[in-house]
């Protein structure tokens, strides 16, 4: 199951002053549909715009043409212009609209004439040389990074104490709150049960979440573990986070921490 669009994170704008950004990705990046690689490319440009993902630009000659299909399709970008849109036959399996392209792109934007960009979430797998990706490109300004800390973190759902370590992994991300990474064994998991989301990061890969119940009071999804994380996030695998959003109470030696505002708040 492939995550939906709101589960996903959304990197930090470009430097103020600063419309957008429009580089070249020294990452080899692929993209499979249906058992088929439709685009390979190491000439890749990466887009990254205000409040947007940021996406890869593909040269038109890196793409296989032949399974593309072109649509009635249109929208229309301030920054870009109009875009025409193909949707993606392999076999019996069609992505409607998986594809798009500004033939004839505004001046005072980004240069993508001559590129076409695809829609991660309606192709089936990503590569960036050979370590499967997630979610979307990442934005390379984007820094994430975590510590080993001794800080003494509780945290509360309701009156109950779930977590209390004094070995929390700290992880940092540009534009997020702290993340607390707790060992299992400093985590009541007996009220822990397997949720049922999935979501996907680009820079930490996939993640599965965790209700919490006590007594007939069920918090839903309201933690999370990275199996298989990604090489960048490797010290996060098996360890479980709550969201700072949803949980009562987070304490951090002994200070109640304010709970921040995110897209993952409600």
């Amino acid at each position: 199951m492939r995550p939906n669009l709101e589960d996903l994170e959304i990197g930090p704008a470009p430097k103020p002053g600063e419309g957008f950004r429009w580089e070249p990705s020294p990452r080899r990046v692929r993209a499979e549909f249906n058992g088929e690689t439709v685009v390979d490319s190491r000439r890749v440009m990466l887009l990254i715009e205000p409040q947007h993902l940021p996406v890869f630009y593909f040269p038109i000659h890196d793409v296989r043409r032949d399974l593309l299909e072109p649509t009635d399709h249109h929208t229309s970008s301030p920054l870009k212009g109009e875009a025409s849109y193909w949707s993606l036959r392999v076999g019996d399996r069609v992505a409607e609209n998986a594809a798009w392209r500004y033939p004839h792109p505004h001046a005072e934007g980004p240069a993508v004439g001559g590129h076409i960009a695809f829609y991660w979430n309606k192709l089936d797998a990503w590569y960036e040389e050979d370590e499967l990706a997630y979610a979307h490109a990442r934005d390379p300004y984007k820094l994430i990074d975590t510590r080993q800390s001794s800080r003494h973190v509780r945290i509360l759902v309701g009156e109950t104490t779930v977590a209390d370590t004094r070995r929390p992994l700290l992880l940092f991300e540009t534009g997020l709150p702290t993340r607390y990474y707790i060992p299992q064994a400093d985590v009541r998991m007996d009220l822990l049960e397997p949720g049922d989301r999935i979501t996907e990061c680009a820079y930490k890969g996939e993640a599965r979440h965790w209700h919490v119940r006590i007594g007939d009071q069920t918090s839903s999804n309201i933690a999370w573990t990275y199996h298989q994380p990604t090489t960048l996030a490797a010290p996060v695998a098996g360890l479980i986070c709550f969201y700072n959003e949803r949980v009562d109470a987070l304490y951090d030696d002994d200070e109640l921490m304010t709970k921040p505002r995110t897209q993952w708040s409600e």
